[in-house]
């Protein structure tokens, strides 16, 4: 799942980071609120977290254009203000949710959890295909034998192929989605994971195998012996 942080306290943005990647989340953060306008307008996103009072745009200006231009993905403010009006006119403006700062990060963590799960209502917390399972909350892959649990990229991709089971995902989205715009990996390092989870699928003994489609990108299909 990827998020955009735009946070333009450097120390805050940069724990934050920290503890959303350690959770399995892609994080692209943004100083200020025309960077944070333009990502959103431009990316693939699953969901942001947007500071209101931020350089050169403020977070409720950059909520209400997100919002005038059609794009629904879950929102929440953070600010350091606790005045009533402030949640109000947030919510007002199209936020999902409110942190009112200093906040935990075990809130914050709820809080996004809650927000794309009423985003994607029927997103079961295991994903199964074939003899495989995926729990979304331990990041633990299993077969009926064994069990392993995945690493923060390898489980996004994971989750990505099994969510879409016989659909073939681009090399490009698999950047974009988890590696992220500003990243300086090149795609051969998708193919890199991808051998890792076949590796792993091997261990497991499953009979799901992930399929290159040469030139485009990988799906997970069922193997029939």
């Amino acid at each position: 799942m990827r998020l955009l942080l735009a946070e333009d306290e450097i120390e805050l943005s940069n724990a934050l980071v920290a503890v959303l990647k350690h959770n399995n989340y892609s994080v692209d953060p943004v100083y200020n609120g025309q960077d944070a306008l333009d990502y959103l307008l431009n990316g693939n996103y699953d969901g942001a977290i947007l500071d209101i009072m931020m350089p050169k745009m403020d977070g409720i200006t950059v909520l209400k254009n997100v919002r005038k231009e059609g794009l629904s993905l879950p929102i929440i403010l953070l600010t350091a203000k606790s005045e009533i009006d402030d949640r109000v006119t947030g919510l007002d403006a199209g936020a999902d949710d409110y942190l009112t700062k200093p906040f935990s990060m075990k809130e914050l963590m709820a809080r996004i959890r809650a927000m794309t799960r009423r985003q994607t209502p029927t997103s079961d917390s295991i994903l199964t295909f074939g003899d495989l399972s995926l729990d979304r909350s331990t990041y633990q892959l299993s077969t009926a034998s064994d069990a392993m649990r995945l690493g923060n990229k390898e489980y996004q991709m994971m989750e990505m192929l099994l969510a879409n089971p016989g659909q073939v995902i681009p090399t490009e989205q698999f950047m974009e989605k988890i590696w992220g715009y500003d990243s300086e990996a090149e795609l051969n390092v998708v193919w890199v994971y991808i051998s890792y989870l076949r590796k792993k699928l091997t261990s497991l003994n499953s009979n799901v195998q992930i399929k290159a489609t040469r030139g485009i990108g990988y799906s997970v299909e069922e193997r029939h012996d």
